[in-house]
């Protein structure tokens, strides 16, 4: 049978990130998707303009849905702006036990505007981070998370992703491309040791919905039975090719998305 994922984030009506971006990736990656929306967004590649909520009961009704018909071998948690969302997702996700829970912590829009409250981090940590195979944040994403400045130095990531296993998350994947420089660096924290995947930076400005392609990808892998070093190597190689075809796209005039179908759109490209 095909490998399955569920993606449980907010829309992105540009299709750059979010659910779209997250079942694209699970298609590119020969994954069946499956999704349940937390909210929706009026946004494009420039700015986000509104967000609504979808209503508690709704997220419930959705992730019951799913996992009472569709044999879930992966999940990935994106967008949950609100406190009541991230505890009816964190009920969920204990009512189901799915095995893999790639959580992605989604707080501010490339852009520039926050879509997680302030009032909802608390409960990010407290509910959702110890059902969480997997955390993916950046620099200030975990910064956010622990209540600290960001890292600022490749020599301090190890420290970072130590604390925020402290908060009761089984393994980290923390992002280093804040760092700036020639490179990007991830560290990922799994069981104990520590796994450096290098690459370098891809010069685009098409980076909308990197983090979101990123831990998709991961769920993809997680699904399709790759352990989590394995899954976070192939995932980052894939996003840096997504990143490399981004300009081809042209899509919008702010941060375009990257090329989610970049090994399958070719033939149609060169048409």
């Amino acid at each position: 049978m095909i490998p399955t994922a569920l993606t449980i984030a907010g829309s992105d009506s540009g299709g750059g990130a979010g659910i779209q971006a997250d079942l694209k990736t699970f298609s590119a990656l020969g994954v069946y998707g499956a999704a349940v929306l937390t909210a929706l967004t009026a946004q494009n590649t420039r700015e986000v303009t509104a967000i609504h909520d979808v209503p508690v009961e709704m997220v419930t009704a959705q992730i019951d849905a799913v996992f009472s018909d569709i044999r879930v071998d992966a999940v990935k948690v994106g967008m949950l702006s609100r406190p009541e969302t991230i505890a009816a997702v964190a009920d969920g996700l204990a009512r189901w036990r799915p095995r893999f829970v790639v959580v992605d912590p989604v707080m501010v829009a490339k852009s520039g505007d926050r879509l997680l409250r302030a009032d909802a981090v608390a409960v990010l940590r407290e509910r959702l981070l110890p059902l969480a195979t997997l955390l993916t944040p950046n620099l200030p994403e975990a910064a956010d998370l622990l209540g600290e400045r960001p890292a600022t130095e490749r020599r301090q990531m190890a420290g970072v992703a130590a604390r925020l296993q402290g908060l009761g998350v089984a393994n980290v994947l923390l992002k280093g491309g804040h760092l700036g420089g020639a490179q990007s660096p991830d560290l990922l924290l799994a069981e104990g040791e520590l796994y450096w995947f290098e690459g370098p930076r891809v010069t685009t400005r098409n980076t909308h919905g990197t983090g979101c392609s990123l831990s998709s990808a991961i769920a993809a892998g997680l699904a399709r039975g790759r352990p989590l070093p394995t899954a976070v190597a192939e995932a980052k190689r894939w996003l840096e090719a997504a990143l490399r075809a981004a300009d081809r796209l042209g899509i919008g005039h702010g941060h375009g998305p990257v090329h989610h179908f970049h090994a399958l759109w070719p033939v149609l490209e060169d048409a």
